[in-house]
């Protein structure tokens, strides 16, 4: 009875702990999507309420018409799924390499390298990516956040594609060279489609990464044609006035595509976090 008493208490305690953390954790999405949704006096209400009197949709006609949020979308989705599908095509290769060649010296050091990057704060290379883009004249195109985005997701990409390459057995490879196939038919053959749910997480870190990201994109594009979605956002933030409406909306027209890829995706995401963790 005693043990039986504590495994409940021990229950209901991680539940407790839990519903809290949801709530901590949703807040700020309810109430983002909760201010969107009243009228400019009852967002300047001098007590905040969660009530809304008198719904309204004017804040998201405001934002998609007159401030040409389409625009931002169209160039953050272009620009998320280009980064997104070349950082897959290097990674794919580069962790390939990294998993069957590791005993290899330059790819040790590659590997540190790699590694070494990953500790350095994106807000030390802006000045010199700003100099680099600007030299190679696409400082004010989309190629410029493409580059960047791609160069920052790699090596996290490779070392998870890394991981999910070390999960096969060798043996198939070697199965797939005897029955007549390359190394690289082999890859596309037999190994990537084991790998999907791993590619499919992968991609979708690349993607959610290059969505979201605002310093390089408020830095490098300053022209409404080319501009993305999460910098846009800053329009609604004047120097003595916030228009808190429309800044709610456009946040929620930002955070629902990736919300929806990630809840349908959700399933492969977690699968492929962990295809690499058990070798065998």
């Amino acid at each position: 009875m005693k043990i039986r008493t504590y495994r409940r208490v021990t229950h209901a305690v991680i539940y407790v702990l839990l519903a809290i953390l949801v709530v901590y954790c949703l807040f700020p999405f309810a109430w983002m999507v909760i201010s969107s949704l009243k009228p400019i006096d009852e967002i300047r209400m001098r007590v905040p309420t969660f009530t809304i009197h008198r719904p309204t949709l004017d804040n998201f006609v405001n934002v998609l018409v007159e401030h040409n949020f389409t625009t931002y979308i169209r160039n953050s989705l272009v620009v998320s799924l280009a980064a997104c599908a070349l950082s897959l095509a290097i990674s794919l290769l580069s962790g390939y390499v990294f998993s069957r060649f590791y005993r290899r010296r330059a790819v040790k050091y590659t590997n540190f390298f790699m590694l070494v990057s990953q500790m350095i704060p994106g807000v030390l290379l802006l000045v010199p990516l700003y100099i680099t883009m600007r030299k190679l004249g696409i400082l004010e195109s989309k190629i410029s956040l493409i580059l960047a985005y791609t160069t920052f997701v790699i090596p996290l990409c490779t070392f998870m594609l890394s991981s999910a390459y070390d999960s096969i057995p060798a043996s198939l490879e070697e199965a797939a060279v005897l029955d007549g196939c390359g190394r690289l038919e082999t890859l596309r053959r037999v190994i990537l489609p084991i790998m999907v749910p791993s590619i499919v997480s992968v991609g979708l870190y690349a993607f959610i990464n290059a969505w979201n990201e605002f310093m390089f994109g408020y830095v490098f594009i300053s022209q409404d044609a080319n501009r993305t979605i999460t910098p846009a956002i800053m329009l609604f933030k004047g120097a003595n006035s916030i228009n808190w409406g429309g800044l709610m909306a456009a946040s929620v027209i930002a955070v629902l595509p990736v919300a929806l890829i990630f809840l349908f995706l959700q399933r492969y995401f977690m699968s492929g976090l962990m295809s690499g963790a058990v070798k065998g």
